[in-house]
């Protein structure tokens, strides 16, 4: 066993979600600069700009998704191919199995957020999920992230942590400490004896959030092209 640690966020967002601006040129120059050795893109709905971005620089990011379900979302590590979002929870579930994928599920119990789960909805995927985020750095209260970290360890899987960034000055707010990995099992092995750093975001990010989506609705802002797939 190596003593080697990774710096990882295992939930971040970039432009092919419609309410982020971070192109791979920037989110590339993020990482370096706060020394990120791993990122999950986990964009809203799609796996394009993961999957692109994971051929163009391996070495640093890993495909991913935050997927919507019927009931609440799913944060789907290492996945193939984009799930579709409304999907009942157990399709979106076995299609991720179907590919290899490891599957958390996103700030369970922030019901400020409409991704946010009901415990009986909760309770009937449970066994069906490899982990819970128990930090989420968006959260706008402790008592949320608590809540999560305690039903993981009530039903006793392991917790994810991240940032779940939509600008760049949150990239790296909630990262775990944890040994090298190659594949969703490695990762799920390492993830038990992982430790993080983390803080929570300021209340005010959710605003630059709508900001973005504004942006791009209203004032059709463009992205650079430098480096983006």
């Amino acid at each position: 066993m190596t003593n080697e640690r990774w710096r990882v966020e295992t939930h971040c967002h970039t432009h092919y979600s419609k309410d982020c601006l971070i192109t791979l040129d920037r989110m590339v120059s993020i990482c370096h600069k706060r020394g990120i050795d791993k990122l999950f893109i986990t964009d809203h709905n799609t796996a394009e700009g993961a999957l692109k971005w994971a051929g163009i620089t391996p070495e640093l990011f890993i495909p991913g998704e935050e997927i919507m379900t019927t009931k609440g979302e799913i944060l789907a590590l290492f996945v193939r191919e984009t799930i579709p979002p409304f999907l009942p929870p157990l399709e979106t579930i076995q299609r991720l199995r179907d590919q290899g994928a490891f599957i958390s599920v996103s700030h369970p119990f922030d019901r400020l957020r409409k991704g946010a789960w009901k415990r009986e909805d909760l309770d009937e995927i449970i066994d069906q999920v490899d982990a819970i985020e128990i930090f989420n750095a968006r959260c706008f209260a402790m008592k949320e992230n608590d809540e999560a970290e305690a039903y993981a360890k009530a039903h006793g899987i392991p917790g994810t942590v991240g940032s779940d960034a939509h600008h760049p000055i949150e990239v790296g707010r909630a990262t775990l400490l944890i040994q090298p990995f190659e594949e969703p099992g490695d990762f799920g092995e390492t993830l038990k004896s992982a430790s993080r750093d983390a803080s929570l975001s300021p209340w005010w990010v959710h605003g630059l959030s709508s900001m973005a989506k504004w942006q791009r609705k209203y004032l059709k802002r463009s992205l650079p092209l430098t480096n983006q797939p």
